[in-house]
This record gives structure tokens, sequence and C-alpha cells, in this order.
């Protein structure tokens, strides 16, 4: 029997009807002289092709339409690109063979007579191109390109990554190229480095090259920026924008020496290093010292009268800098330089807040100053740093004595806040861990005292009326218990001398 039939809808269905007498399992492709889908069913293939009416090809008689053909162009397309998803996404994109073979490898290899499971839709080969259901969109852009060259930044950082991705599958060199230029030029944000992070490496050697800003850098060019921002962050602060960049400065060299999940980005012991950062803590200190004796000798000479607010801020960014150079000094274990410092002008520093922060006046001065004091304080109770007796004694002498009298201080404005009903204002405070670093190095220094120096200490903290701060009763304690039973323990000496 011989049966006729001329509309290629029709052709299409008794395709269907055929498979589907024959063995419910026989794929539709068969028909039409194509391997069965991986991704679908034969029922699912003919409800795709009852949906969609497939196009008939181009009228011998009208011929090709002058100029460049426009993908989706029913009259004159000669090839359908079959996108799958493994969800289920079937997406058909009418092209041209010529057009997809001039920009695309992977094109150009399917369409070319060496492939040996060409499929025919219509009068139309039919390529099927595989990907995930978030590539799909991309895959559709790159095979736009082909036709329509637009800039890759209409489709953003993360779009043009998803065109690369899809350009590279598909073998498409030139939007290729022009994504990852694109990609290499463009600024990123946190999610873009994040996402570039995860599909660059992946797609080869030609494209590592937008990686570049992301890649380790050297060590010298790391000391340089890390000097060049310690210089800077050491400077004379000014003020307005200055003033912004030092403190951007000062945070972000903090962060390149902290070890946290990452190693520190500079070398803690590079000598070149440590000797200009020296180099610039001396001038910093200088500095400081320079302007202790401009306050000292002002103050003798005539009242502070109508400098007040200059000398307060001046003092209060000298401190702080001092401060943070603490913290630095702290993680090159420099820690020397600044202790000696700090000793030698202790009751300078003192008199000079007195002078210009009396009372509850420039609290935070005066914290910042009790924050320096607990870090010079605890490198030397932890012998980290080696000081005569004479320096010690006299260094616990002064700082008992001023942080006993700012602790007071804070105590008197924190009720006079409450009284105040100006509960909701944040006060000013160090953490609790400061205050305790600090009584801790001060019972630990003055344990390393001679007797009799210890027994003065003591004497003045329990005649005073702050005595609740520092808590020195273990070093009380020990004390009592060295004096008591010193005789017993060093009798061994009575008898040497006894001998000798």
């Amino acid at each position: 029997m011989y049966i006729e039939i001329r509309d290629t809808e029709a052709l299409v269905l008794f395709g269907f009807a055929l498979c589907d007498r024959l063995s419910p399992l026989v794929s539709a492709s068969v028909f039409l002289n194509a391997p069965p889908s991986p991704i679908r069913a034969a029922g699912n293939w003919k409800q795709t092709h009852l949906r969609r009416r497939l196009p008939s090809s181009p009228s011998p008689r009208c011929g090709m339409r002058p100029g460049r053909p426009k993908i989706g162009d029913h009259a004159t397309s000669d090839v359908v690109v079959r996108l799958r998803t493994p969800e289920g996404r079937d997406e058909w994109l009418y092209c041209h063979s010529a057009v997809l073979a001039a920009g695309s490898t992977y094109f150009a290899d399917r369409l070319s007579d060496a492939w040996p499971t060409c499929q025919i839709l219509g009068s139309r080969y039919c390529v099927e191109v595989y990907c995930q259901e978030p590539d799909l969109s991309s895959h559709v852009s790159a095979l736009r390109l082909l036709y329509a060259g637009e800039p890759c930044s209409r489709f953003g950082v993360r779009g043009a990554l998803g065109v690369l991705r899809a350009a590279v599958s598909l073998g498409c060199a030139q939007i290729a190229a022009a994504c990852a230029g694109y990609i290499e030029a463009a600024p990123w944000d946190e999610a873009d480095e994040e996402e570039i992070l995860r599909a660059v490496p992946g797609l080869g050697a030609p494209y590592e090259c937008i990686l570049a800003r992301l890649r380790p850098i050297d060590p010298a060019p790391v000391a340089g920026i890390f000097l060049s921002a310690f210089r800077l962050a050491t400077r004379s602060s000014a003020a307005g924008p200055a003033r912004e960049l030092k403190s951007a400065a000062q945070e972000q060299l903090e962060y390149m020496l902290t070890e946290d999940d990452d190693a520190p980005l500079i070398a803690l012991d590079d000598d070149n290093v440590r000797s200009q950062v020296k180099d610039c803590v001396t001038g910093l200190l200088s500095r400081s010292s320079d302007f202790l004796s401009s306050v000292l000798t002002k103050q003798k000479e005539t009242p502070l009268v109508g400098y007040e607010g200059e000398l307060r801020l001046e003092l209060h960014t000298f401190v702080c800098d001092v401060s943070w150079v603490c913290q630095i000094l702290s993680k090159l274990e420099m820690m020397k330089c600044i202790v000696l410092y700090w000793v030698g002008v202790s009751s300078d520093v003192v008199e000079a807040v007195e002078a210009v922060c009396p009372g509850c006046d420039c609290l935070k001065t005066r914290l910042k100053v009790v924050e320096v004091s607990a870090k010079v304080l605890e490198a030397v109770a932890f012998g980290n740093i080696v000081l005569p007796t004479e320096k010690r004694h006299r260094m616990v002498n002064v700082w008992i004595a001023f942080a006993r009298t700012t602790k007071a201080l804070i105590v008197q404005a924190d009720r006079d806040d409450d009284e105040d009903g100006d509960a909701e204002t944040p006060k000013a405070n160090l953490d609790s861990e400061v205050w305790q670093g600090l009584e801790s190095a001060f019972v630990s220094v003055v344990l390393t005292l001679p007797s009799d120096c210890q027994a003065g200490i003591l004497s003045e903290w329990l005649q005073s009326k702050h005595v609740r701060y520092p808590d020195l009763t273990e070093a009380f304690e020990a004390w009592c218990y060295r004096s008591k039973v010193a005789k017993r323990r060093l009798s061994f000496l009575s008898d040497v001398d006894r001998v000798s």
C-alpha cells in the first residue's frame, strides 16, 4: 500500500502514530533518522511537536533574502538548534548553517558531512545542544551574538561570564574572547568575584588572565605598599580627608598583619621592613615628646586658657597613634622601643593629661592612655621586655595612681548620666578585658619588686579610698607569705655567713 503525505505536520503526526503502534519505547527521532534522546521519552517528544508547528523549507522560487540572515527567520533558516536541559526545558532556535559554522567550531563539526547522526526536521538539519538549566539563557545569548555583535557590557559581569561559558562550550572563539576581555576590564563586586573564581579556572589556560587581579602578589610590592601605608599612618594628622585616609591606612595595616584563616600578608621577619618601621615609630615618638614638652612649658609660663580645645585634640591624636603603634609593634615583636619610651615619659604624660583634660573632661583621651599603659605593663609583666628595678617601681607607682583616678572618674560620669536621665547615651569606657589585663599586669610587676618596694605600694593601696581598683589582694597575700617565712627560707644564708 502506498500513502503519499504532502503536509509536513501531517507527516510528523503519522510518524508518531507509527512509532506508538510499533512500541511505546521507540523515540520519534527514529522516524526522523536521529538517535533516541537520552533526556525525554517518546511521549514527551511527541507533545513538544504537537505544540509546535514545524516550518516548511524556504521556497526555491523565492531564494534567500538579501542581506545578513537573522536568527529566528523561518523563511531562510536551514537548521534548527534545539537547546535541552535535564529539567525538561526545550528551546528551538531557527538558524543558518553558514552563520553557525563560521562562528562556532562545535556547529561546524556537527553540520559537516563527517558527522554521522545529522537529524532532519522539516527539510532542516536539527542539532541538539544539552546544557544545564541556569546556562540556557546564556546559550541563547551566545547564538544571538553569532548573528549580531553586541557589547558584552549589556550583560553585566555575571551575565558575560555565563555567555563566556556557553561560548567556550560551543567553540565560539571570537565571542569568548570579547567576553573575557570585558570581564577582565570591568569592576567586580564581591559576588562577581566568587562567581568568577568558581567558573574561570575550569575554562582553560586562555582565560586565566581574568584572574590576574586575584592572584597572590610578589613579596617586594607587598613590602613597598606596607611601608608606604605605615609612613602615612604615623604622619601628623591633618583635618578632613587626610585624617580619613590615615585612619583607613591604619585599619588596612592591622588587617595585613592579622593572622586569621590566612597568613599575614607581610613577612614579620623582614629586616628591611622592621628597620623602616622602627624609623617611622621613632619619628612619631619624637613628635609626641616635643608636644608634651610644649604643653608642660606653656602650663608653667601661662594658663592654658583659650588653647584647651586645640591641645585636647592634638593630645588625643598622639595618644591614639601611640596606641595603634602598640598593636602593630606587638605583632611584629618590636614592643621594646615603645616600652622604653612610655616608661621614660610616664610622668610627663600624666601631667599633660591632668593639665589639658582635668576631671571628667575628655575621658576618651584618659582611657586611651590607660590602654597604652596596659599594653606596656603587660609586655613587662610577661618578661618580654626587661627593665631595671628602679624603672619598674616608678612605672607601677605612676600608672596605679592614674588608673585608680580614671576608674573613679568613669564611675562618677556614669552616676551623673543616670541622675540626668541620659541612660541611652553611649558611655565612655574600656572593654572589661583591658581593665582585667591591666590589673593582672600590676600584680605581676609588683611581685617582681624588692619586698620593701612592695610594702610601700601595698601600704598606699590599702590607705586609698579607691581600693577597689586595682585589686592588689593577690600581691598582698603573696607579700604576707613571703615576709613571714623569709627568715626560715633564707636561714641558710646566715649559716653561710657564719662559716665564712
